[in-house]
């Protein structure tokens, strides 16, 4: 068919250039957070057949008492044969690329070669593409594709569809849940009296089960994790309206990223559960547009312009503004550090980190800071120092430059955080490896 090549090449480019960027800041012990750490940790317990134990949350601490996301246990069967961060980041590379290519041959079908392919483009290049695979690995990569080929399905009147590339929503995140009651809620709309409703009781009903049973039932503490951050301290409505300018201009970014077409179709009305809980969330991680909480969002917006654009053929003049948007935010975007010889040099600092990784028994407990532990977790029984409780561990290991609230003296620390006679085994550019293992 005439849309398959400019989307494979879409998703092609995409891959690639994804995969490279990935990969490098990976090499290259770029930090952004403990997650990649906690998702790793959580399939070594899948692809062993038992519980997703993440001790870096805690020892002992099951993931299934944080968020609700069992489906990356599909990678199980690759991280058992090829274990290491990698399998997580380039999964998410090609759930992106995926997506990519249902968007774009969408919109070559629906609006032409050369308007299909810029909005494809637009779409692969989408800041919340690009923030996504800045910080890493992150479950709700599974909700892209999946959003894309249910949006496909509603651009073509396909209700079925619809509803069977829906409900897999429900096992990426537990909020996720009311983004399907929603789509039901279309379905139910357009005249789908009965596979629309009883989409929106699978919704609502997957969103209670996981939050109100499922969650608490292996959180220790017995209830949902997160909903002390609806409102805080300061309560839904005057968090809603805190830092107004910054949820504003995610707003206004995220439909004009579509030159503002995705407002001309209800498909867009998806985008609103995601949006209510960021907002309402105290959390400012959750109001911009610099984490990876908007890559749910593009499917939808971009699967809502191409809705809107076939259906209104005068909005085609939107594309451009859609591709004048994307080519502003890539100036000092992730995917612009491609262009930087940096990225691909050896630094001395990720040299001396695979060096004291290296230096490290398979096995061994390691206390170490969210700057290292996604290179600790592959082989080794890993532990966050802010959450490692009464475990001692066999070898502390800090970044005392650029690690995030680490100590400046590794050895004394250990000695008094733990006891015991600590020594220095290695320290070069400020990694630091002290063990008490004779």
């Amino acid at each position: 068919m005439r849309e398959r090549l400019p989307a494979v090449l879409v998703a092609l480019g995409a891959g690639i250039a994804y995969g490279v960027l990935s990969l490098r800041r990976y090499a290259q012990v770029e930090v952004t957070s403990w997650d990649l750490a906690i998702f790793e940790q959580a399939l070594q317990g899948y692809a062993q057949l038992s519980a997703p134990i993440v001790d870096v949350k805690g020892p002992g601490f099951h993931i299934l008492g944080d968020h609700f996301s069992p489906i990356y246990a599909v990678l199980a069967p690759v991280y058992r044969v090829v274990p290491g961060a990698q399998v997580l980041l380039l999964a998410q590379v090609v759930l992106v690329a995926v997506s990519a290519y249902v968007v774009t041959a969408l919109a070559v079908r629906h609006l032409g070669r050369w308007r299909g392919v810029t909005l494809g483009a637009c779409y692969a290049l989408s800041f919340g593409v690009q923030s996504a695979i800045r910080v890493d690995f992150h479950e709700v990569a599974f909700a892209a594709p999946l959003l894309a080929l249910a949006g496909a399905a509603w651009v073509e009147r396909r209700p079925g569809a619809v509803v069977g590339w829906s409900l897999p929503l429900l096992l990426v995140k537990e909020d996720l849940g009311l983004t399907v009651a929603v789509i039901g809620a279309l379905l139910w709309w357009t005249g789908e009296r009965r596979r629309g409703p009883a989409l929106v009781v699978a919704g609502v009903g997957g969103f209670l089960l996981t939050v109100l049973v499922v969650l608490p039932a292996f959180n220790d503490g017995g209830a949902y994790a997160y909903t002390g951050t609806l409102g805080g301290d300061r309560g839904v409505l005057a968090t809603a309206v805190t830092a107004l300018d910054t949820k504003l201009l995610a707003v206004v970014l995220t439909v004009a990223i579509t030159g503002f077409a995705a407002l001309f179709s209800p498909w867009a009305l998806l985008a609103l559960p995601t949006f209510a809980w960021r907002f309402t969330g105290d959390v400012h991680h959750y109001w911009g547009t610099d984490w990876h909480y908007s890559l749910v969002l593009m499917p939808i917006v971009f699967c809502a312009a191409i809705d809107a654009i076939k259906r209104r053929r005068s909005l085609r003049h939107l594309v451009p503004v859609a591709a004048g948007v994307t080519a502003v935010t890539l100036i000092g975007s992730p995917l612009a550090s491609l262009l930087d010889a940096d990225l691909y040099r050896e630094t001395p600092r990720a040299a001396a980190v695979r060096e004291a990784v290296d230096r490290l028994p398979d096995g061994a407990s390691v206390e170490t800071d969210i700057a290292l532990l996604s290179h600790v977790v592959t082989d080794h029984e890993a532990y966050w120092t802010g959450t490692i409780d009464d475990v001692r561990p066999e070898y502390v290991l800090f970044d005392t430059g650029v690690g995030i609230g680490s100590p400046r003296h590794p050895e004394s620390w250990a000695e008094r955080t733990h006891g015991g006679d600590w020594r220095t085994v290695y320290d070069e550019a400020g990694i630091v490896l002290v063990t008490d293992t004779p």
